[in-house]
Formats: structure tokens, sequence, C-alpha cells
């Protein structure tokens, strides 16, 4: 469980909301509160208090490199203790991101060093219920949205908070 002042670079797929609630619908607590539905580019990233002007400049200077992507979510993956949709469209902006800031492992070093990009519709639970939220999201994909910028997010105290946006240039 991440403590405050954990950050992340996030792009957000507000397209991607009916299939959270459809997760939400099977068992609430497989979806992860206080973020809209996202493909995380790096997790965690730099400490919120190590977040200087030069960084955020940086994220927006690495974001304005990549055209506004149209994302498929078409492949809908399940594994013990997760349901996800494969974002290949988002590979290269993970990647770039993590070799911009290669001593921040993704996901800890858990996942290797690049890992897939993903959207996590679900996390936890057994294996039937995993296999409920897979039934109930599969009739609502392919689904497609553009993806307009990274976001940079922090947890505080009262939940998840925007510290800054950089969008993707073209």
């Amino acid at each position: 469980m991440p403590s405050p002042g954990t950050t992340a670079l996030v792009i957000l797929l507000p397209a991607a909301e009916p299939v959270l609630a459809a997760a939400r619908r099977v068992d609430p607590a497989l979806v992860r509160p206080g973020l809209p539905a996202h493909v995380t580019a790096l997790y965690p990233f730099l400490p919120d208090g190590s977040l200087t002007d030069e960084v955020l400049a940086e994220v927006r200077v690495l974001a304005a490199g990549f055209p506004a992507p149209e994302v498929r979510l078409a492949e809908l993956v399940v594994t013990p203790g997760f349901v996800a949709l494969a974002a290949p469209a988002l590979q290269p902006v993970a990647d770039a991101v993590c070799a911009r800031w290669p001593d921040v492992l993704p996901y800890g070093g858990r996942f290797g060093p690049r890992p897939v990009a993903h959207l996590t519709v679900a996390m936890g639970g057994t294996e039937d219920t995993l296999e409920r939220v897979a039934r109930e999201v599969r009739p609502l994909v392919p689904l497609t949205d553009r993806a307009t910028g990274l976001q940079l997010v922090a947890l505080t105290d009262h939940g998840w908070e925007l510290r800054s946006e950089a969008p993707f240039g073209g």
C-alpha cells in the first residue's frame, strides 16, 4: 500500500470508466480508489518532496515529444489476482518515461524493468471473483480513447492529488 508522498505518472483514459464501474459492481474492493481510469507510465515516481521545477519541466518536454495517441483497449488479461486491459499504444510513452528515470524501478522492480502498459481493472480477489469481473468487462471492449498527456499525481492524507499536467505534443 503506498504511503503519502508517493507519486506516479499516469495517462488518463476516461472512456474506460465503464470498465472500472463494471468491476466495482462485482466487488468495489477490487478497484483502486482515488484515481480515474488510467494507464501508469511510472509508479512509484520521485517522492513528492523532490518534485522540482526542473523535474516538472522534464516531464513536460518528454510528453510534448509524443503525439496524442489513440488508445485501443481490446485485450483483456486475467491472471491470478489481476484483471487488466493491455494498452500497447502507450508502451512507447511508458518506455520513454522509464528510460528517462532509470533509477526509479517501475512498481519497485516487481515486474521487471519494462512492465507491459496496461489499465488495471481489478486487483486482488479470488479466481472466481476475477472471472466474474472478466465476464462483466468483456462485452464493454474493445474501447478507444485519445490520451491527452501525462499527469503527475501524489498521494496525500486526503487521497491522490494532481501535481502537474504535461500534454502530449501532437
